[in-house]
């Protein structure tokens, strides 16, 4: 075994002969003669009998921590379930105890059913991989896939680095966000659909984010071993699927955003015929991943947002040919075939014009900047709902303010948010602080993060203000 202390200690790189690897795999013989002998009694077929299974374990692997009083007999166990869980376990103890006892995991004695070493490793390992499993299933599909990765990483930290080898676990940990990250691409409708998923989105992004960081980190504890330089590919894959995690999650999270704020957003009148086409290319290309493509706005109108917005059917592109009149192509022909170049010498008299200079005072160019970038900026943000509640009342709450012009809806709070970030950057209006904040007995689908936030108040500053001269 001296061979073995001086590499990580895994069963797989033992050897076979050796007493050590032999005594391990007696206990794996142990563990599995347990399972088949009560499964044939049905335990493991009912998921509430395996239930019973565990909590049994569970009672007796306490009284062999000291942490409960002795267990003298069949009789005590029933009794202490019973009292515990409020009923009988379905399951027949006898057959229960004797079978532990069997295969080692108890001894019976004439007084007291004491757990033995082997118990008490197997029953640990069973309740932490039926509490793996639960934590498992608690998560969304794809927040399944981030769990198991940093799982990966807690067994690498707790197994690799005391010399006890956890298995491949930079492999699967790398795995498992690959998957994570498929997952979320092909939900990525779903999420723009869902007017509830932009919590969900932002703490798939923190998981990878986090990961990354883990990721980083349990590299550099396999340098230290001789097998670093045959993990480099592996590593760069990893770097890859992580980076990609990254930009599909945080792309997600922008047109969630993007798309909410176009919801309450004025429409210019002019069509741009160059983004128009730059648009419909990067629909079949892709080289932008943040620009929105059809499906995925047509996803998001299933939000429903506005009353009919949603409808059932089929969306599917088809490209039409413009038509031609008759009249239009005989027209063309006739000019073509009748058209005479001019070949005489034109010419032209240039004459110059020259505009009466403006004269501005450098107060009235910065009043005119300051006020065309204002127009620019209310071209973007929907501002005119927020300006003429607060104008009317002068002051308000924080949150009467945002329930007013905004409502109870998540993103029209999130709009009316936006809208009073860019009065404030423009001087338009101004936060105080407030400690006297009258509670507004209203539902609503969101709330504050931070108390603080709520306990503000806005006061417009337009009375303060002389009107400039664009206004008069």
């Amino acid at each position: 075994m001296e061979e073995m202390d001086k590499q990580l200690v895994s069963i797989l790189q033992g050897d076979p002969a050796h007493v050590s690897v032999r005594n391990a795999m007696k206990d794996i013989n142990k563990l599995a003669g347990v399972i088949s002998e009560l499964g044939q009694g049905d335990y493991f077929h009912d998921p509430e009998k395996t239930y019973q299974f565990l909590l049994l374990l569970n009672i007796l692997n306490e009284e062999a921590l000291g942490l409960t009083s002795a267990i003298e007999n069949v009789r005590t166990l029933k009794f202490r379930y019973r009292n515990l869980y409020g009923n009988d376990p379905d399951i027949n103890i006898d057959h229960f105890i004797n079978v532990l006892d069997k295969y080692g995991w108890i001894s019976k004695g004439r007084n007291k059913i004491t757990m033995m070493d082997v118990g008490k490793r197997m029953m640990d390992a069973l309740i932490r991989l039926a509490n793996d499993s639960l934590a498992y299933y608690l998560k969304d599909d794809i927040s399944r896939s981030l769990y198991q990765a940093k799982r990966d990483a807690d067994l690498s930290e707790a197994y690799d680095d005391k010399g006890v080898s956890g298995g491949n676990k930079l492999a699967s940990m790398i795995k498992n966000i690959e998957d994570a990250v498929e997952k979320l691409k092909e939900r990525e409708l779903e999420f723009l659909a869902d007017r509830h998923a932009l919590p969900q989105v932002q703490i798939i992004h923190n998981l990878i984010k986090e990961l990354d960081a883990r990721f980083q980190e349990r590299f550099e504890k396999f340098q230290t071993f001789e097998e670093s330089l045959q993990i480099e590919p592996l590593v760069k894959r990893g770097t890859n699927t992580i980076l990609e995690g990254t930009q599909v999650s945080f792309s997600t999270i922008k047109k969630i955003l993007n798309f909410t704020h176009i919801q309450e957003s004025t429409v210019a009148t002019e069509i741009r015929h160059d983004l128009m086409r730059k648009f419909i290319e990067n629909s079949f290309t892709r080289q932008d991943t943040e620009q929105p493509d059809p499906h995925e706005i047509l996803s998001f109108m299933e939000q429903d947002w506005r009353e009919g917005e949603r409808l059932e059917g089929l969306w599917m592109p088809v490209q039409f040919a413009a038509p031609i009149s008759a009249g239009a192509i005989d027209k063309t022909i006739t000019f073509l075939e009748e058209y005479e170049p001019y070949t005489e010498v034109i010419d032209e008299g240039i004459e110059e014009a020259y505009e009466q200079v403006q004269e501005l005072s450098e107060k009235e160019a910065a009043e005119l900047l300051k006020e065309q970038q204002w127009t620019m900026t209310k071209q973007q943000i929907h501002t005119d709902h927020l300006e003429e509640f607060l104008t009317s009342v002068g002051e308000a709450d924080m949150e009467e303010l945002v329930l007013e012009a905004g409502s109870k809806e998540w993103g029209d709070a999130v709009n009316a948010l936006i809208a009073l970030s860019a009065l404030t950057a423009n001087n338009k209006a101004e936060i105080l602080n407030n400690q006297q904040v009258r509670e507004e007995n209203k539902e609503k689908e969101w709330e504050w993060i931070h108390d603080d936030d709520r306990r503000k108040r806005v006061r417009s500053r337009n009375n303060d203000k002389q009107p400039s001269h664009s206004d008069e």
